[in-house]
């Protein structure tokens, strides 16, 4: 289970990128797992990381639909509530595309994601050089930026007024993603 890079003159190398990043899309994506999942219809599932208790009930139960029903479901899952819906998506058999913000490279992967990865449902993308171990806010705005450009439509549970998620939602309906949320959002 080697990760391998995609460089962005590669006719793989996902054309939204760089119709919604421009010259920021990044030069190169490191991938483990099966690329196919890219031409499948996404929706980005986003939390701020402090969220209250009805968006935290409303997002288990949103993750327990797109499992049942086999959604496609892309995202860094790094907040509580990503995690915990994360864990939801992984007990069914749908597709999943993770986007951690660090590299995946010598990546520690958990036992579900190789199983995900060796079934052919599991994707890990990565625009992080193998020396980027932890993730920083920086690297996350990034990694969220990617998960943004790569989707169809993008959910967010939570959102707090001013802060990362809420400059992520501006960008997104700058691009013309669908966006839903459960109410309220913000």
């Amino acid at each position: 289970m080697n990760p391998f890079n995609l460089s962005m003159t590669d006719v793989r190398y996902p054309a939204r990128l760089t119709e919604r990043l421009g010259t920021h899309a990044p030069q190169h994506l490191t991938v483990l797992g099966s690329l196919e999942l890219l031409a499948l219809p996404k929706t980005a599932l986003f939390c701020s990381s402090r969220c209250p208790g009805g968006a935290i009930l409303s997002a288990y139960d949103q993750a327990q639909r797109w499992r049942d029903e086999g959604r496609c479901v892309i995202g860094g899952f790094h907040s509580p509530i990503e995690k915990e819906c994360l864990e939801i998506l992984l007990r069914g058999q749908q597709p999943i595309i993770i986007c951690p913000a660090r590299s995946i490279e010598n990546m520690r992967l958990p036992k579900a994601w190789r199983s995900g990865i060796d079934n052919g449902r599991l994707l890990l993308l990565s625009t992080f050089p193998k020396n980027i171990h932890r993730p920083t806010a920086a690297f996350a705005d990034r990694r969220n930026q990617l998960v943004a450009a790569l989707t169809d439509e993008i959910v967010f549970f939570h959102i707090t007024p001013g802060g990362r998620m809420d400059k992520l939602c501006v960008q997104a309906e700058a691009w013309g993603i669908m966006m839903t949320a459960p109410p309220p959002f913000r």
